[in-house]
């Protein structure tokens, strides 16, 4: 069997899959994308790392294509999808890069406290200027990390041992899990107003992008020092360039950037108090040998008929396992994913419970397949059905899940809840409707509906008054929105009535602030699937 290397992975991976029995290696880094899609035409799996992409049309052109492996965490140069339909796996390596990484962001927090990259340049320049270069130390000064997962507690361990305090905002983070690291869990705008450095190690989604911005600026101590090496677009470049200037922000340092390569005309390569790097956090001889060695044994381990790690599009299943179970991990994946948007962000457990004919299939498939929902706006890339499990862990949150043999309203149904810190659980049900086993949302927080479990939804719940659909309908109307499909609920006539509608495009801002704030609306959440 054939494994093209298509990007430059360590020696040491090329190496490993060379001494693998029956594997034949072909290296074509810098391939253009003709001679790639010549190249693939009879090979069984491809190894890249971010410069080459694999398209569909790649796909379509390698028919014996098994298996792509991602030396690295983003997958955003692979058609996951198109590879999903074509049975093809997709894998990427999460952990490898975790120390490099940490690493690398406590270089430039200490290159933020004393400016050694200055004082270099100006050293090189023939000067002795020990004034201008000042600096501060990190003993006893507070450190603010937003996202404590892999790398962001890594970093917390490296600053307790400079005598750091560390404070830690990540809203999917259960208060006995930071208690356990001895970091202080708070609030965006605690950590905001209490932190000296603060450094950012979220994934880039539509919650996260531009979360620091002019506003959180704002709120934080005059001085702060600021870091990012995790994905550019989480700070907003703009209102940092500004807080630079006028001292709010004291020191930055950065190896991300909202567009990449960073232009030359950026205004950042001007600043005298910024430290810039190339985005290198997984730039170290090391990291770069874990990753490379890891993707070939995961190419290996699957060529060979072995486990699948690390996969971003399916579990670890045989063909024909997951030909059945496929229906149902879409169906679960929806209801993780749904659930996790109408649920607060702090919740202590997740409670999944099967009836019918589910319960003799493969439930741990099924439920990873929910935790993977869960995670997906949480995670972001490093989440898939092997580590789903564990960074669930992480935040400190339980799983816990029932095989039920009572009777239900439907002969196969899915339920997911969500328990809160303070003690209130939301819930999500479904099932598969038809031949086709079409994705249903069935009920939400104990009201029935039947929804498609696909596309954008808009939910909302309301006082069960006359107008309210009309009223509904209208603005959307006049928002240029177009309802595919509604369903209503309620549990008693005047009481809390629920409405769940298909949308076709997604409301403008201004529609869903003039739905939240419609006196007779308590909720108004839209949702994408």
């Amino acid at each position: 069997m054939k494994v093209l290397v298509a990007d430059k992975i360590s020696t040491k991976g090329v190496a490993w899959l060379r001494a693998q029995p029956g594997l034949e290696v072909i290296e074509a880094y810098g391939s253009s994308p003709a001679k790639l899609l010549e190249l693939v035409k009879d090979v069984h799996a491809i190894a890249v790392r971010s410069e080459t992409r694999i398209t569909a049309e790649v796909m379509a052109a390698a028919p014996l294509l098994k298996v792509v492996g991602r030396a690295g965490v983003g997958v955003d140069n692979v058609d996951v999808d198109a590879a999903t339909e074509r049975g093809v796996i997709v894998m990427n390596t999460p952990s490898g890069n975790t120390i490099a990484t940490a690493e690398l962001t406590f270089t430039h927090l200490l290159c933020g406290a004393r400016p050694v990259p200055q004082a270099a340049a100006s050293m090189r320049d023939g000067k002795w200027d020990r004034k201008t270069f000042s600096g501060i130390e990190l003993f006893r000064k507070t450190l603010g990390i937003i996202g404590l997962g892999r790398i962001g507690s890594e970093v917390a361990r490296r600053a307790q041992a400079f005598g750091m305090r560390v404070v830690a905002f990540d809203p999917y983070l259960a208060p006995s899990r930071a208690k356990g690291m001895q970091i202080d869990s708070v609030s965006l705008d605690e950590l905001l107003a209490q932190s000296d450095y603060i450094t950012v190690h979220m994934p880039l989604t539509d919650d996260t992008r531009y979360m620091v911005d002019e506003a959180a600026l704002a709120k934080c101590r005059r001085g702060v020092r600021i870091f990012n090496c995790a994905r550019g677009g989480i700070i907003k470049e703009t209102a940092l360039i500004a807080a630079l200037k006028t001292g709010q922000v004291a020191a930055a340092g950065l190896d991300v950037y909202e567009d990449e390569p960073l232009a030359a005309a950026s205004e950042l390569r001007s600043l005298p108090n910024v430290t810039l790097t190339p985005h290198l956090g997984a730039s170290t001889a090391e990291a770069q040998d874990a990753v490379g060695v890891e993707v070939a044994e995961q190419i290996a381990d699957v060529l060979n008929g072995g486990v699948i790690r690390n996969a971003v599009n399916m579990p670890t299943l045989d063909a024909a396992t997951l030909k059945v179970l496929k229906p149902y991990l879409d169906l679960g994946a929806k209801l993780g994913t749904l659930l996790q948007q109408i649920s607060p962000e702090q919740i202590g457990m997740l409670r999944i419970s099967y009836w019918g004919k589910i319960v003799e299939l493969d439930a741990n498939a099924i439920t990873r397949g929910i935790l993977r929902g869960w995670l997906r706006r949480i995670s972001g890339d490093s989440v898939n059905f092997v580590n789903a499990p564990f960074l669930l862990e992480q935040l400190g949150v339980r799983c816990e899940v029932v095989k039920s043999t009572g009777e239900s309203d439907y002969n196969e149904l899915i339920q997911v809840e969500a328990i809160g810190e303070d003690g209130i659980a939301r819930n999500v049900a479904g099932t598969l409707i038809g031949k086709a086993s079409s994705p249903r949302v069935v009920s939400i927080n104990g009201r029935g509906v039947e929804v498609a479990a696909t596309g954008k939804l808009l939910i909302i719940e309301n006082s069960d008054e006359p107008g309210m659909i009309g009223y509904v309908g209208t603005l959307l109307g006049g928002d240029g929105v177009n309802i595919a499909n509604m369903s209503l609920s309620r549990q008693e006539a005047g009481q809390t009535a629920l409405m769940v509608i298909n949308l076709d495009s997604e409301p403008s801002e201004t529609a869903r602030r003039e739905l939240k704030g419609h006196k007779a609306i308590r909720l108004a959440k839209f949702v994408q699937l």
